[in-house]
């Protein structure tokens, strides 16, 4: 009979994994909202014309998104390591 063994999920290296995921999100909403500001003229008017609170909000959000997104992408994929092992 095989042994239980603790989800990978659950330990230091499973939220440090986790961690790298969501610093990878945030890394990537930033990029993706520089992107959209530099590729669009409507967009960074909108920001220009917004003030210092438009551009928080916009940024905020962006990185917020992407990073609760890579974050539970990494559970996916540690639990899906987990079953494999």
């Amino acid at each position: 009979m095989r042994t239980k063994k603790s989800s990978e999920l659950i330990s230091a290296s499973g939220l440090v994994t986790l961690m790298t995921h969501a610093m990878m999100g945030a890394a990537l909403g930033l990029t993706f909202g520089l992107t959209l500001v530099l590729s669009n003229p409507a967009v960074a008017n909108l920001l220009n014309n917004g003030g210092s609170q438009a551009v928080l909000v916009f940024a905020l959000t962006l990185v917020t998104t992407f990073a609760v997104g890579a974050t539970l992408t990494g559970v996916v994929f540690i639990i899906d390591e987990d079953k494999k092992s």
